[in-house]
């Protein structure tokens, strides 16, 4: 009895169908897997993840070191104290006015409660002289009922305790991100002394590995493209933070290296930093000055430069490694910041680029590098 071609082909068909779902499947879980696990060991997996970006910025000055008979040992720990100390000096400088603002957060919560209460009462005090006026001249024999003041008090509570919560999750995560700081010191140092020779165990003894030299030239294109970004961001947000920082000591704005720091540490999360800095420089601003023009010059002195930086300077060192969909960042800094909280969304913006110049390098998901690079 011969068999029936075309019930062979419907079995196959439904066999690849089957195959096709299970495979969709199995990535939906790995997806789900590896959001949860990023998201369970993030205490882990953030100083790995800030390790190896500080490890790209330095590696390229290690190797070049190395060329000239320094080991690896000396370089790495003088690159790393140099890294390490002005910052350690400038931590030290920035927490005595960082401790005073964290602990005005109280007051200053009560002083906004006070001018918003003004504001409105100004506001609603006008539109009550203004209907007393005209059912006086419209009714006069009526008498003014009395107005009932409004309550501020738990508007000045709420404030006041969400400024008191914030300083207590601020001081029971200090002690995790104090260990983490000095986890990601320590394994920088080990990638840079112990990472080459990984690497190159990996490309020459691996069996998986079959074009070699091909393996070589790619993994030394993508660290030198990697090595290129980080340290040419690094470098534009060190100085938008330092001309900010200047800008406002110019103005005789209070704590203007703090601001600066600050603006310059946000400038690292696209779109997103600038709205936060300048949130936070209009509050500055209106502290100091009051709810006058002259609050807006903090934000205008930032404004000013971050136009210069964004539209101007970055896209013209780094060209179109900097290209990315507005939609496309902003999603993904929000999956980061779900993942990671605060930290997650500094760090989303260095690796995302260095994922989409890995893709570049290697030249695969073409689709998707078109996908992450639309625009009009």
């Amino acid at each position: 009895m011969k068999e029936n071609p075309l019930l062979n082909r419907h079995d196959e068909y439904k066999v690849k169908t089957r195959d096709v779902r299970v495979v969709r499947l199995l990535i939906v879980l790995v997806a789900l897997a590896t959001l949860y696990t990023l998201y369970f060991a993030q205490s882990l997996i953030i100083p790995v993840v800030f390790s190896m970006l500080v490890a790209l910025l330095l590696s390229p000055l290690v190797t070049r070191l190395k060329r000239l008979f320094i080991p690896r040992a000396v370089s790495s720990i003088v690159l790393l104290a140099m890294l390490v100390t002005p910052l350690t000096f400038l931590a030290f400088e920035l927490s005595e006015p960082a401790e005073r603002w964290i602990k005005s957060l109280p007051l200053l919560a009560e002083q906004i409660a006070e001018e918003l209460s003004m504001i409105s009462s100004v506001m609603h005090g006008d539109t009550t002289l203004q209907e007393s006026q005209a059912s006086n001249t419209a009714y006069p024999w009526f008498e003014k009922e009395p107005t009932q003041k409004t309550d501020d008090s738990a508007v000045e509570e709420q404030f006041k305790q969400g400024s008191r919560q914030m300083i207590f999750e601020m001081l029971l995560a200090a002690p995790l991100f104090l260990a983490q700081v000095i986890g990601a010191v320590v394994l920088t140092l080990f990638l840079l002394i112990f990472g080459p020779p990984l690497s190159k165990v990996v490309i020459n003894d691996f069996p998986i590995i079959k074009n070699r030299e091909r393996a070589k030239l790619l993994i030394r294109s993508i660290q030198q493209a990697l090595s290129h970004y980080i340290l040419t961001i690094s470098i534009i947000n060190c100085a938008l933070g330092v001309l900010t920082a200047v800008g406002l000591s110019y103005f005789n704005i209070r704590d203007a290296i703090l601001w600066g720091a600050i603006v310059g540490l946000l400038n690292f999360v696209p779109y997103m930093g600038s709205i936060i800095s300048v949130g936070i420089l209009l509050l500055v601003g209106t502290l100091q000055f009051g709810i006058t023009s002259t609050a807006l010059l903090p934000v205008g002195i930032f404004l000013t430069l971050n136009t210069i930086e964004s539209q101007i300077v970055t896209p013209t060192v780094l060209g179109k490694s900097m290209q990315i969909n507005p939609l496309v960042i902003i999603v993904w800094l929000f999956v980061s910041g779900w993942i990671w909280g605060m930290l997650g969304v500094l760090l989303a913006g260095p690796i995302f680029v260095c994922i989409k110049l890995t893709l570049q390098q290697m030249e695969v998901f073409p689709h998707w590098l078109k996908f992450i690079e639309a625009h009009d």
